[in-house]
C-alpha cells in the first residue's frame, strides 16, 4: 500500500487551530514554570591526590600478594573516603546548613543566605537535641527591638523583645538582631527552618557529585548544584578543607604512636645502659683497676667486630620480636609503630600503609558500619598487609637467629683465644663491649625519636587544590530556552498524539476519498456537505450554497453516468443506505428539487412504506397531525393503497407540491402495511415504475436501509441507477462490505456512492474551491 504523504499531513494541517491552541497554552504554562521554578546553579571545584613517596615502594614490595589494584582503586577509595558521611556532618556543622531563612512571597518564598540574616539564632539546649530537631516557625518584624513569633502561618503571632527566650520544640531559643540588615526586612514574614544535621548531610551527600578527571588521572572534580550559588561553593570548599584536616590528623595520629613507641624503648634502653655503666664502676673499684693494655690486636679486632655484629643481629632480633608480638597480639585493625629500626624496607613500608589504611577505616567507621563494602574491602586489604607482614617478621626472625647462632659460636672461637689474657681485662672489655653496643641502640633511638616528631611537625594534606569551587553566575536549570523548546514539542505532540489515536481507532468514513478506498472501481460521485443549524434542507431554484452546489455536482455525474448506460428505462433513480439516518431521503428530496431546477418533470416516490420520512420535508394541503408525538401525514392514498387496491391509478396517489418555486410530484408512502415486503414484490411495483418513467424525466425513489430490510434489494431490478447514501463520520467501513457483496452477486446494478454530512474540514477539491463560491465567509483575523 502506498503512503499518501499529501493526505497524511493534509489529516493533520486541518486541525491547525488546535496545534495552535495548543502551543500557546503550553507557552503559558512555560512561562509560569520559568517565573516560579527556583532556579538552580551549579559550582565546580578541582582537586590533587598527591601520592606518598613511599607509596611506589611500598607497592613494589607488595606486588605480589595483589593488595592493590593500581592507581584507579586509590582513586576511588579517596572518593568515598571524599563523600563519607562524617565529613558532610562536619560541613553542616561549620556553615550551620541546617538552619534556613526564607522570605515568605505571594507565590514562591526567597532564601536568605550568606550572612545577611536579620537576626541569628542561639540555642540553649544541648547540641545532641538541636542536631537532631526538626521544626520551623515564623518572625515578622515590627521594629528593631520586637518581633512576632509563631508557628503556624496563619495562627496568631505573640510579640517578643530580642533577646527574650522563647519556648519551642527544641528547648529555649534566643533571637539576637543584626542591625547592619535589619531594616532590609521591616515588615516581611520570615520562616525559619530547623532541619536535622544527619538528614541535611545525607542530602548534601547524595547530590554532590564526585568523579575522577580521567581514568589514570590523579585529578578529582567536585561539583554541587543548589537554589544559592554561593552555598554551593562554600559546601564544596568546606568539604575540600575538612577532608585536608582529617588526613592530616590521622597522619599525626600515626607519628604519635610512633613516638611513644620509641619513648619506650628508650626508658629500657637507658636502664640497662646505666647498668652496665654501674658494673663497670663497681668492678674497677673492686679490684682497683685504672688502665689496662690491649691485647691482641688481632683478636680483639675479630672479637669487637664479631660482638658487635651479635649485639645488632639481637637489637634487629628483639624489634622484630617485638613486632611480630604486637602485631600478633592485635584483636582489631589498630595503628603499629613504623620507623623503629628494623632494616627490612619492606616491613616499613608495609607498616606505613597498613597504618593509613587503618586511619582510612576509623574515619570511615564513624558515619558507617563494618559491612560497608569500602569499610569490607579495607579490611581485606588490611588483613593482605597484616598477613605479609607476620610472614615477613618470621622470615627475618629466623634468619637472625641463625645469624645469632652463627656469631655466637664465632665469638666463642675467638674469645677462647682472649681468655688465655688476664681476667681483669677480659672481663673489663665485656663490660665495654656492652657498654657502647646499649649507648650506640641509645643514640639511635633518640634519632629516630626526632625524625617521627619533624614527620608530626611536617604533616601536609593529602589533597591539593587545583581550582577552588567557582560558578558561573548563571542557573543551569531551568533553562529558557529549553523549556520553551520543550513546549512547543509537546504543544505539536499533545494534538498530534489526540488525532493520531483518534484516527488510529476511527473506523468511520469521513469523507469520499475514505470511501473511494474501499469502494474501488465503483464510483463515489459526490460529497455532500454538513448543514449548520440555520440552513434550508432544501435547495431553492437559484441556490448558490454549499448543499446546491454539491447537488448540482451529483447531477451533473449521474447524468453522465445515465447517458453511459444505455438501460430502459434510464430515468429512475434509487436512493438507499445501509441503516436509518444517514440522510437517504434528505439526499432523494434534494435531488428531486435540483432536478426540477432545470425544468424537468420529476416524480419522487416514497418507498420506504416501513418507516417513511418524506413526510418531515414537503407540506402539502391534505396532511393532518393525529398524535403530537407523531409527524403529519397525508389523508390522500399512498403507494401502499396502491399496491394494494388494484382500481387506484397513478394519478391518483400523486400529489403535486410546491418547494421553494420548484413544482414536483410525490408519491408518498400511504399507511404502514403489515405485510410491506410481500406488497413491494406484487406486479404492480413494476407497472408503476414503468408508467412513471414514461409520464416524467426523472423518477427519484426513496427506499429502505439495505441492511434493515430486503425491501430495496426486491424492487431493486426496476432501477436504472442506486445511489447508495454513507454518512460522513456514522458509517462504518466494514458495514460497506454488505452493498459491495450484493453488487458482486448482481443484486445491485448502477451501483454509486454519495458521501452525505461531510465536514468543511474533511471535504475534498471540489468541496474547497467549487462550494459555497458565492458565499461571504469573514476571515478569522477580522474577529480580532
Amino acid at each position: 500500500m502506498e503512503l499518501d504523504l499529501k493526505g497524511l499531513l493534509h489529516s493533520y494541517l486541518k486541525h491547525w487551530k488546535w496545534f495552535l491552541l495548543s502551543i500557546v497554552v503550553m507557552g503559558l504554562l512555560a512561562f509560569v514554570y520559568l517565573r516560579y521554578t527556583t532556579p538552580q546553579y551549579s559550582a565546580i571545584a578541582k582537586i590533587q591526590i598527591i601520592e606518598d613517596k613511599g607509596a611506589s615502594s611500598e607497592l613494589s614490595v607488595l606486588q605480589d600478594l595483589d593488595v592493590f589494584s593500581g592507581n584507579k582503586t586509590k582513586i576511588e577509595d579517596e572518593i568515598e573516603l571524599l563523600k563519607a558521611r562524617s565529613n558532610f556532618i562536619q560541613v553542616v556543622k561549620k556553615l550551620r546548613l541546617n538552619v534556613r531563612y526564607f522570605v515568605l512571597g505571594n507565590i514562591r518564598d526567597s532564601e536568605i543566605y550568606g550572612g545577611h540574616y536579620p537576626f541569628n539564632i542561639n540555642f540553649i539546649s544541648a547540641d545532641s537535641i538541636v542536631n537532631k530537631a526538626q521544626h520551623f516557625f515564623y518572625v515578622e518584624l515590627n521594629s528593631d527591638t520586637s518581633f512576632q513569633y509563631g508557628e503556624k502561618e496563619d495562627a496568631p503571632m505573640k510579640t517578643y523583645d530580642f533577646g527574650s527566650k522563647i519556648q519551642t520544640k527544641v528547648g529555649d531559643v534566643i533571637l539576637v538582631p543584626n542591625a547592619e540588615y535589619l531594616d532590609d526586612f521591616s515588615n516581611k514574614r520570615l520562616r525559619v527552618v530547623i532541619s536535622p544535621i544527619p538528614k541535611v548531610a545525607v542530602g548534601y551527600r547524595e547530590r554532590i557529585m564526585v568523579s575522577p578527571a580521567d581514568k589514570l588521572s590523579n585529578i578529582i572534580n567536585i561539583s554541587l548544584t543548589d537554589p544559592i550559588q554561593k552555598r554551593a561553593i562554600d559546601v564544596i570548599d568546606e568539604l575540600i578543607l575538612t577532608n585536608n584536616a582529617n588526613a592530616v590528623a590521622d597522619k599525626k595520629a600515626i607519628a604519635d604512636r610512633t613516638t611513644k613507641f620509641i619513648n619506650d624503648r628508650i626508658t629500657e634502653i637507658y636502664s640497662s645502659l646505666s647498668s652496665v655503666d654501674e658494673s663497670e664502676e663497681t668492678y674497677k673499684e673492686k679490684r682497683g683497676i685504672a688502665n689496662l693494655e690491649s691485647q691482641s690486636n688481632v683478636n680483639f679486632s675479630q672479637s669487637a667486630a664479631s660482638e658487635n655484629q651479635l649485639q645488632e643481629a639481637k637489637i634487629q632480633l628483639n624489634i622484630a620480636g617485638s613486632m611480630k608480638d604486637l602485631i600478633s597480639n592485635q584483636d582489631n585493625y589498630e595503628i603499629i609503630p613504623t620507623n623503629v629500626g628494623l632494616n627490612d624496607l619492606g616491613i616499613s613500608n608495609a607498616a606505613q600503609r597498613y597504618n593509613e589504611l587503618v586511619a582510612q577505616r576509623n574515619r570511615l567507621l564513624e558515619s558507617s558500619n563494618e559491612k560497608n563494602p569500602v569499610i569490607v574491602k579495607l579490611d581485606q586489604q588490611l588483613e593482605s598487609l597484616k598477613k605479609g607482614m607476620q610472614s615477613s617478621l618470621n622470615n627475618v626472625t629466623n634468619n637472625l637467629d641463625l645469624q645469632v647462632n652463627s656469631l655466637s659460636r664465632q665469638l666463642s672461637q675467638i674469645n677462647s683465644k682472649i681468655y688465655a689474657a688476664p681476667s681483669n681485662e677480659r672481663a673489663l672489655r665485656d663490660i665495654s663491649r656492652k657498654q657502647q653496643t646499649t649507648e650506640s641502640l641509645y643514640l639511635y633511638l633518640l634519632q629516630k625519636r626526632e625524625e617521627s616528631q619533624i614527620t608530626y611537625a611536617s604533616a601536609s594534606p593529602k589533597a591539593k587544590i587545583v581550582d577552588s569551587a567557582y560558578g558561573s553566575n548563571r542557573p543551569i536549570s531551568p533553562k529558557p530556552q529549553m523549556v520553551y523548546l520543550a513546549s512547543i514539542i509537546i504543544g505539536l505532540l499533545l494534538p498530534f498524539s489526540i488525532i493520531y489515536v483518534k484516527d488510529l481507532l476511527d473506523d468511520k468514513v469521513h469523507n469520499k476519498l475514505d470511501l473511494e478506498k474501499i469502494t474501488g472501481d465503483i464510483p463515489v460521485i459526490v460529497e455532500v456537505p454538513k448543514l449548520g443549524k440555520k440552513d434550508n434542507r432544501l435547495v431553492k431554484k437559484e441556490d448558490r450554497s454549499v448543499l446546491a452546489e454539491s447537488l448540482r455536482i451529483l447531477r451533473t455525474n449521474l447524468n453522465y453516468i445515465q447517458r453511459s448506460h444505455k438501460s430502459t428505462p434510464n430515468n429512475i433513480i434509487f436512493v438507499t443506505s445501509s441503516v436509518p439516518g444517514e440522510g437517504k431521503t434528505f439526499i432523494s428530496s434534494n435531488l428531486a428539487a435540483i432536478y426540477a431546477n432545470t425544468g424537468k418533470k420529476v416524480l419522487l416516490i416514497g418507498a420506504d412504506i416501513r418507516n417513511p420520512k418524506l413526510y418531515d420535508f414537503f407540506t402539502t394541503d391534505d396532511m393532518i397531525q393525529t398524535d403530537k408525538m407523531k409527524p403529519r401525514r397525508s389523508t390522500k392514498d399512498g403507494l401502499t393503497e396502491y399496491l394494494v387496491d388494484p382500481n387506484i391509478k397513478v394519478e391518483d396517489i400523486t400529489i403535486p407540491a410546491q418547494v421553494n418555486e420548484n413544482s414536483i410530484d410525490i408519491i408518498f408512502s400511504g399507511k404502514i402495511p403489515p405485510n410491506p415486503t410481500e406488497l413491494l414484490m406484487k406486479d404492480r411495483m413494476g407497472e408503476l415504475f414503468e408508467k412513471a418513467s414514461k409520464m416524467y424525466d426523472y423518477v427519484i425513489v426513496d427506499t429502505a436501509p439495505l441492511m434493515v430490510v430486503t425491501d430495496t434489494v426486491l424492487i431493486s431490478e426496476y432501477a436504472s441507477q442506486i445511489l447508495y447514501v454513507v454518512k460522513a463520520g456514522a458509517t462504518e467501513m466494514k458495514v460497506l462490505d454488505f452493498p459491495l457483496k450484493l453488487k458482486e452477486e448482481g443484486k445491485l446494478k448502477g451501483l454509486s456512492f454519495v458521501v452525505n454530512n461531510v465536514k468543511q474540514a474533511n471535504l475534498g477539491y471540489g468541496g474547497k474551491y467549487g462550494y459555497g463560491y458565492g458565499k461571504s465567509v469573514k476571515k478569522w483575523w477580522n474577529f480580532v
